[in-house]
């Protein structure tokens, strides 16, 4: 049996492999990328017996679909359980030890992925890789799925993923979308709805103001009156465990010098969405008053990457659930961050985010995940992979 130490050495293994997005690389990550872990993946699932699919979304940055078959059960009943887990990381310029020592210390392995997602990737490797060598067989189909931008970009390697399931006619019944969820099932989370405003206004001397129009100062007007509406969406609750909406802004950029009325400001707003809510209709809502806000100025309003998602969200007393809860004595939960879920409404019969560690230790400046936390998830998959 594979020991928990075992399975530690393997999420330094994976720490070990940078694999920033992109999008937010820095100096010490250097130019980031998942190509090198979903290559390492790939290696190792093959080696393990699987059928491996590199799936390029991005030049160099690939999906890794490794498809471990099973022997279905008794009576020949077949199933299918994919497990995706997302490559990416976030940031590391903000860390304050080395981001990709992987080192192992204190009942815990460091560095960052360790625990948003790379263990969930070393746990359910690591269990096959044990079965394989007491010569236990998988009882349903397994796919470790490994998808690119889920930290930030749109979704993009969960969208991939999902016109693959679509072109090879792939049946799913349970979906674990691994994210560190301290080994309890969550049910639902919140959707997401971006939106990047421009407010154009006029430049003129900074000595006569009246000469210009302040973009900045329309932009505080936008900011204040989403501040009045995320206070009037969460006055307002929510009718699901997941709780109601939220909006924040979360960038503002604009002034070309101290001594020009600023002719342009950029901004970008983050609405979450609850269950029941439409992105479109929330898009089209929120448009309107910042419109209105930046009046007598004018306000552009895009929608991010093009799209508004709705919250994911299914009833906790699903059979999947209940297994998972019985299996790792924990009970169903609602979360407040996002996931690959969202792309993939109705992919499955069932589907639930599961995984090692807290949600906590993410994307921060010391990231961990504990290995009491590695030896309960693979207690669990030890089972469903049996069952």
């Amino acid at each position: 049996m594979a020991t928990t130490t075992d399975i530690a050495e393997r999420v330094s293994e994976l720490v070990k492999i940078p694999s920033v997005n992109p999008l937010q690389a820095g100096d010490v990550s250097g130019p980031g990328g998942e190509g090198d872990l979903a290559n390492h993946i790939a290696e190792r699932a093959e080696h393990l017996g699987a059928t491996v699919t590199l799936d390029d979304v991005i030049a160099g940055r690939p999906n890794v679909y490794a498809h471990f078959p099973g022997t279905g059960s008794v009576d020949g009943t077949r199933s299918t359980l994919v497990v995706d887990a997302h490559l990416d990381t976030v940031s590391v310029e903000h860390m304050t030890d080395d981001p990709f020592d992987g080192r192992i210390a204190d009942d815990r392995v460091y560095g960052r992925g360790s625990v948003d997602t790379k263990a969930s990737f070393a746990v359910v490797l690591s269990v096959i890789e044990e079965m394989q060598a007491a010569g236990d067989a998988l009882v349903p189909d397994v796919w470790m799925v490994g998808t690119i931008a889920e930290e930030v970009g749109g979704l993009l390697g969960a969208h991939a993923f999902r016109r693959f399931v679509s072109s090879t006619g792939l049946e799913v019944d349970r979906l674990v979308v691994a994210e560190p969820t301290m080994c309890a099932p969550v049910h639902g989370h919140r959707g997401a709805v971006g939106l990047e405003i421009t407010v154009n206004g006029k430049a003129a001397h900074s000595s006569q103001p009246e000469l210009g129009a302040n973009a900045i100062s329309a932009a505080a007007r936008i900011v204040t009156a989403l501040d009045a509406e995320h206070h009037r969406i969460t006055a307002a609750g929510g009718s699901t465990a997941v709780g109601p909406g939220t909006l924040s802004v979360t960038e503002v950029g604009g002034g070309r010098a101290r001594n020009i009325v600023p002719d342009c400001c950029t901004l970008y707003a983050g609405r979450r969405t609850a269950p029941g809510e439409d992105p479109d209709a929330v898009f089209n809502d929120l448009a309107a008053l910042i419109k209105e806000a930046a009046l007598p100025l004018e306000a552009i309003v895009d929608i991010a990457y093009g799209r508004g998602v709705a919250a994911f969200y299914q009833d906790p007393d699903t059979p999947f659930i209940a297994e998972l809860c019985e299996l790792a004595e924990t009970v169903p939960e609602a979360a407040t961050y996002g996931s690959n879920a969202l792309s993939y409404d109705s992919l499955a019969k069932e589907t639930v985010l599961f995984g090692p560690g807290s949600i906590d230790q993410a994307h921060q400046a010391v990231e961990w995940v504990d290995l009491d936390q590695l030896e309960r998830a693979a207690d669990v998959y030890r089972t469903l992979f049996r069952r």
